[in-house]
């Protein structure tokens, strides 16, 4: 099974032809239920999103800030499984043809097994999972699944990461490189910070992989900004915090995405 990894490299190539950013969204599965998931992220796409990432809630997410934390809170007192999570991989990549990845904490993947869950992954439709606290010295039975079903395996690094680290991290890696802009958790923030820009350089200095930046960014004038440097710009909580402003409205909350996608697949598109 070829996967499709295919389909986020062309996603990637196809934003690189047009001279712009690739836009990347984040968006939890089973928040705010399942099905309500699954038409936010097809929102998404609708707006202008070029790559989903539909987030896999955990009790622990140590790298998520407190709005995605609480979505994730309300997916899982709502009995989220992997199972919904799949779900809303194979219904948003069917309804769209868009590439989808999951981004996953490592644990729920080891428990449910990593053959398993990629087989499972690959056959839903799924491009790859982003996996922010596997290291990649303990990643080799991961990335054998993944390679066996098509899948991308996207590593985190941080402005923290050093130099001989980002070639090991980038040499173990597919599909692209997730750049966190700052140190820290998720959230949106007044300022992206020069520390990415450094980050993009130093990381494409050891890969020919697209680097996409996250953390931090929420509105056109960040992306734009993100834009001039990444290869892709990756917004999570200011669509979360878009549905949680219209908990017990989901039309409204999907049009909220929408809109947001909307301005912000404008922002990667502004130059100079």
């Amino acid at each position: 099974m070829s996967g499709n990894i295919t389909l986020l490299d062309e996603a990637l190539a196809a934003a690189k032809a047009e001279g712009r950013a690739a836009l990347v969204a984040y968006l939890p599965a089973g928040f705010p239920t399942v099905d309500g998931g699954i038409e936010a992220v097809k929102a998404a796409f609708e707006g202008g999103a070029d790559i989903v990432e539909v987030g896999l809630p955990h009790s622990d997410p140590v790298l998520d800030g407190p709005v995605i934390q609480t979505a994730d809170d309300i997916a899982l007192k709502n009995g989220v499984r992997i199972a919904d999570v799949l779900r809303t991989v194979r219904e948003a990549h069917a309804a769209t043809g868009r590439p989808v990845l999951v981004m996953t904490y490592w644990n729920p993947v080891d428990r449910y097994g990593a053959e398993r869950f990629a087989a499972e992954l690959a056959e839903a439709g799924g491009a790859g999972c982003i996996l922010p606290d596997l290291p990649v010295e303990e990643s080799e039975g991961w990335r054998k699944a993944a390679g066996e079903h098509g899948l991308a395996t996207v590593f985190v690094v941080a402005p923290s990461s050093r130099d001989e680290r980002l070639a090991v991290i980038t040499a173990a890696g597919s599909g692209f490189v997730y750049a966190a802009s700052l140190m820290g958790v998720t959230g949106t923030r007044e300022s992206v910070g020069h520390q990415a820009a450094d980050l993009v350089r130093r990381t494409r200095a050891t890969t020919d992989l697209p680097v996409c930046v996250g953390l931090g960014v929420s509105n056109a004038e960040q992306a734009a900004e993100v834009a001039s440097f990444a290869d892709g710009v990756i917004v999570g909580s200011a669509f979360v915090k878009r549905l949680l402003e219209h908990e017990g409205d989901l039309a409204g909350g999907l049009a909220a995405v929408r809109e947001l996608a909307g301005e912000l697949a404008r922002g990667v598109r502004k130059t100079g």
